[in-house]
């Protein structure tokens, strides 16, 4: 199974990513996590996205689609995961879909978590890393909302697209997830 998170900064994906990856027995492909573990790895890929991250942008397609399908060719991921932060814009999308092509391979689902702007500054204010400043979290979501939101009709055109509201208890927002995933995989 191939699902995708799709969410603002903040919204959960991470803590729900886990959750659902245990629940379908399926990896968890973070791109956020590959960064960061290139980025305290100093590799030439880590340095280049930090210049990027440092700033609240996006890391550039390119940089992002060698990696994901890289990582897609190999264990654990070639056989069914979690897509987490990949993809971000339309040309990733579509550069995900000729990577599966090739596989013979196809996304099962789209999971969109919904949350209000303002509970997301909250959120990520409270976790207190260090690019997570006021005008970095308002650069995100304005990045989120002209490169990433689009993705949304994408994936609603094609009928994938399930949307969740992430704002309850981390248990209820599981709970409406895992229904949206498991109904839409039938």
């Amino acid at each position: 199974m191939l699902v995708i998170f799709i969410g603002p900064p903040g919204s959960g994906k991470g803590t729900q990513a886990s959750r659902l990856c245990e629940h379908l027995s399926i990896a968890h492909l973070s791109t956020g996590d590959m960064f960061r573990a290139a980025i305290q790895e100093e590799t030439e890929l880590g340095l280049q996205a930090q210049q990027y991250m440092d700033r609240g942008e996006l890391v550039p397609d390119q940089l992002v689609v060698e990696m994901v399908a890289e990582a897609l060719r190999n264990a654990p991921y070639g056989d069914g995961c979690l897509l987490d932060g990949f993809p971000r814009s339309l040309p990733q999308a579509e550069a995900l879909d000729q990577i599966l092509a090739g596989e013979e391979k196809q996304v099962d689902v789209v999971l969109e978590l919904d949350v209000d702007d303002g509970i997301l500054i909250e959120r990520l204010l409270a976790r207190k890393r260090p690019d997570d400043t006021l005008d970095t979290i308002h650069n995100r979501l304005k990045v989120y909302q002209e490169q990433t939101s689009p993705l949304l009709n994408y994936y609603r055109e094609r009928r994938l697209l399930s949307t969740v509201n992430g704002e309850g208890t981390v248990d209820e927002v599981h709970r409406e997830i895992l229904e949206q995933a498991l109904q839409k995989n039938e």
